[in-house]
């Protein structure tokens, strides 16, 4: 039985076809066939296909691994790197954590 991938996101299915292209196209200015690069990475070439035809099936292992191999991983530390948002949400809880508590006015 086949593994069911869940529904992507427009968005973010145009993210993994545009890596998919630019791994494509670092393998090629490295003139390096697909078999090459499938051994290397240690998968098949149908798979090496698929990661680099933007399908979101493909592992992230996989992904890692072809980054590896085409002498880009080094950008793998740049995901995620700077959490500009997550600070915020992280600085915003310390601020009411640290807050005086709220007076409550009896009701009436």
């Amino acid at each position: 039985m086949a593994k069911r991938t869940p529904p992507t996101h427009p968005r973010v299915q145009r993210q993994i076809e545009a890596l998919g292209q630019r791994l494509r196209a670092a393998r090629m200015r490295r003139s390096m066939t697909q078999e090459v690069l499938a051994e290397r990475v240690g998968v098949s070439v149908p798979t090496l296909a698929k990661l680099e035809n933007g399908d979101p099936s493909t592992s992230l292992a996989t992904v890692l691994r072809a980054l590896t191999a085409l002498g880009l991983g080094g950008d793998i530390d740049l995901i995620a790197a700077q959490d500009t948002l997550g600070r915020e949400l992280q600085d915003n809880a310390l601020r009411r954590t640290n807050a005086p508590p709220r007076s409550r006015t009896p009701k009436p």
